[in-house]
């Protein structure tokens, strides 16, 4: 019966397109801060200048010794050591582009603030100055918002559709838009999260490498007549486990920085949503 069939929901396509972006910094960037960090230890932690003892035959790991300050002495932590910098360059580097992105995203000011002008725009009816209230913002939220009231508009002047199936329309625009947006602001985050766990494990293998070598140079002199060698070794080594707590520990504040703003945009396009729907089963029975 044609009577009983149901009637047809609007089109699901959405007014917001996906954005085109680069992915090369999320493969370059870490091969580029291994190399910056292995050139920070080799010439400038390990400069021969900076050793009464240097090695003259260089390579790629000179073996010089009796450093004349700590920062020279960072140098004989060992071969990971220049990955554990690799590790700190890449937290910074990421923490400050995601920083920049995540900052875009939240768009111009107040988000609370932003989400009610556009509230007492729609219960005025007045989309269009709504939608010039998302071109204002200029973030997700904005983004995520204005293509909801695209598919608003479009509703309002709708006459095949029952006001439920228009708002699950509008629904279902916001929920496009926002598997657009979401994706962009948690992009490169896993760099953080996993530097986290990773750079202590990775400083905790230096510093067995430093203790190993140590021990191994100490039975070589034959025991226990060069005590001051096994102390100078150790230090060495624990060199490793500082540069990877502390490059951890700046990874994790940096990551909860971060996500705690995605956070606040989260919540901020949960609301949109909101918004536009109760708005118009309200106002357009």
């Amino acid at each position: 019966m044609a009577e009983n069939q149901a009637k047809p929901v609007a089109a699901a396509t959405t007014s917001v397109q996906p954005k085109k972006s680069s992915n090369a910094i999320s493969w370059i960037a870490p091969i580029l801060c291994v190399v910056a960090g292995y050139s920070i230890w080799r010439f400038i932690m390990g400069d021969p200048a900076g050793f009464d003892v240097p090695d003259a035959a260089g390579g790629f790991w000179p073996h010089h010794k009796g450093p004349k300050g700590a920062f020279n002495a960072i140098y004989e932590g060992g071969i990971i050591v220049p990955l554990l910098i690799g590790m700190l360059l890449v937290v910074i580097v990421f923490a400050i582009e995601r920083f920049l992105t995540i900052s875009k995203a939240l768009g111009k000011g107040n988000i609370s603030n932003f989400i009610r002008k556009v509230q007492y725009h729609l219960a005025n009816k007045n989309v269009d100055a709504a939608i010039a209230e998302c071109d204002k913002q200029r973030g997700s939220v904005g983004n995520v918002m204005k293509a909801g009231l695209r598919r608003y508009k479009e509703m309002i002047n709708e006459t095949g559709l029952e006001t439920e199936q228009k708002v699950v329309a509008i629904q279902k625009e916001v929920e496009e838009a926002t598997a657009l947006e979401l994706p962009m602001l948690q992009k490169n985050l896993v760099f953080l999260s996993t530097i986290v766990s990773a750079g202590t494990l990775v400083a905790l293998l230096g510093t067995v490498m430093g203790m190993i070598r140590s021990f191994a140079a100490l039975g070589s002199s034959g025991g226990g007549g060069d005590s001051s060698a096994l102390a100078v070794g150790i230090s060495e080594a624990l060199y490793n486990t500082a540069i990877g707590i502390g490059t951890s520990t700046l990874a994790l504040i940096f990551y909860n920085m971060l996500t705690t703003r995605i956070d606040s945009i989260t919540y901020g396009i949960d609301e949109s949503g909101f918004t536009l729907t109760q708005s118009f089963a309200s106002l357009y029975k």
